[in-house]
């Protein structure tokens, strides 16, 4: 089964990593980082296909945004303090949080998304996205290209040690999580108590 998965991903890599990119991207990013270290991929290809996709991905958040009112409302029930945290950086922080948001847990569809409800300039945010989806491709490409071989051992290690290293993914997940729930709660106070005074 995994020698069927890895002949597959070697011939529609290009195709894999464009529609992964699209709808998440980074573990997508480090296999063709991978792929390309070791010669099934080309570095510069994945770069583009990866770039592009994530490009196409947020323009479809941002025009869903614009576009259909309907399913942000939906989407504000179960995600309103999400909303609430993208307007709230949008206004502090202006054109980088396109930039950024890529590297934001939990962010990286909601932003577009709430940066579509505002009269932000689709032009604008293109460009932006654009130049932002290259620079995300590349850092996370590159280096998985140039520390193939270490990740590798990782991958093979995981594979033998599964009983730690399952416990030890999920710890480093939920470190993640909590710090980001962390933040927003704190950005939230903060905005309140700005709003109070």
């Amino acid at each position: 089964m995994e020698d069927l998965l890895i002949g597959w991903l070697r011939d529609y890599g290009y195709i894999v990593l464009f529609f992964w990119s699209i709808l998440e991207g980074e573990m997508g990013l480090i296999m063709a980082g991978i792929f390309s270290h070791m010669g099934d991929m080309s570095l510069p290809i994945s770069i583009a296909v990866g770039g592009f996709g994530g490009f196409i991905g947020d323009q479809i958040y941002f025009y869903i945004g614009r576009f259909n009112k309907r399913y942000i409302h939906n989407k504000l029930r179960s995600q309103r303090r999400k909303f609430a945290i993208a307007h709230l950086l949008l206004k502090k922080y202006g054109w980088p949080v396109i930039f950024i948001q890529r590297y934001m847990y939990g962010m990286r569809t909601v932003i577009p998304m709430a940066i579509g409800l505002t009269q932000y300039s689709s032009r604008q945010f293109a460009f932006i996205n654009f130049i932002s989806a290259i620079f995300w491709a590349s850092i996370t490409i590159i280096p998985a290209y140039y520390y193939g071989d270490a990740i590798l051992n990782i991958l093979k290690w995981i594979k033998e040690h599964w009983f730690f290293a399952i416990p030890l993914i999920a710890l480093a997940v939920w470190g993640i999580i909590s710090s980001m729930n962390r933040l927003e709660k704190n950005l939230l106070e903060k905005r309140r108590e700005r709003q109070t005074v």
